[in-house]
């Protein structure tokens, strides 16, 4: 289990985190190998179906021989029990969509890196006073760059990441960190369903390579 402070310092060093899901195991682990080599260090894997458990605890046997510099986290975390379920089956960190209490204190007390998912003042402020130090913003898409600027003098020690309407743009990712995000969390316009669905490998670690430069050159 990898420390708060590494996954942070990882999840900003590279800018972005990936995130998504595949029923099938095999385009699940081998689109992990595309982004491993298109310089990834952190993925989110999206508990979103029957087989995200099974598919995950593969993926960390292939993680564990073939890419031990990569940290997996386990995404759309809803309870505490599907945090137990995957710290047990060896998440380095966990991502929720919303702000949950119990998975607080159980990655407070296990010190886990927690990215709880908050979309209003009240939530984040709810958040840093129970130790919180990395925001989801979600959904990005409807709260925008805007919402950023509008509150980042209110939290300057919060690191935000927006997910969920984040383009593989230039325009768009500096519009986000111009904002003042430290990251963007990216699914479907980074790692789409039909280059899964024609299982084009290459084409998504092409995409992600150049999604990392563009984020170095802004980050410069």
């Amino acid at each position: 289990m990898a420390t708060k402070e590494r996954v942070s310092n990882v999840i900003l060093q590279q800018g972005i985190l990936p995130l998504y899901f595949n029923a099938d195991e095999t385009v699940s682990i081998e689109v992990l190998r595309a982004i491993h080599k298109a310089g990834i260090k952190a993925v989110e894997y999206t508990n979103r179906g029957e087989a995200a458990l099974r598919n995950f605890k593969k993926m960390v046997g292939v993680r564990n021989v073939e890419m031990k510099d990569m940290l997996l986290g386990a995404g759309t975390i809803k309870s505490l029990q599907h945090t137990e379920d995957y710290v047990e089956a060896g998440a380095d960190f966990l991502v929720s969509p919303g702000l949950i209490q119990e998975v607080i204190d159980y990655s407070n007390d296990k010190n886990i890196f927690y990215a709880p998912g908050c979309m209003t003042p009240t939530e984040i402020i709810a958040a840093e006073n129970k130790g919180i130090a990395f925001i989801k913003l979600f959904p990005g898409n409807l709260l925008g760059p805007e919402f950023v600027s509008s509150i980042r003098d209110i939290f300057p020690k919060l690191l935000f990441m927006p997910t969920g309407g984040v383009d593989a743009t230039k325009e768009n990712i500096e519009a986000w960190f111009n904002a003042g995000v430290s990251a963007v969390g990216m699914g479907s316009k980074l790692i789409s369903k039909k280059l899964m669905e024609q299982r084009d490998y290459g084409a998504i670690e092409k995409l992600t390579r150049e999604v990392l430069q563009i984020i170095q050159s802004i980050k410069k």
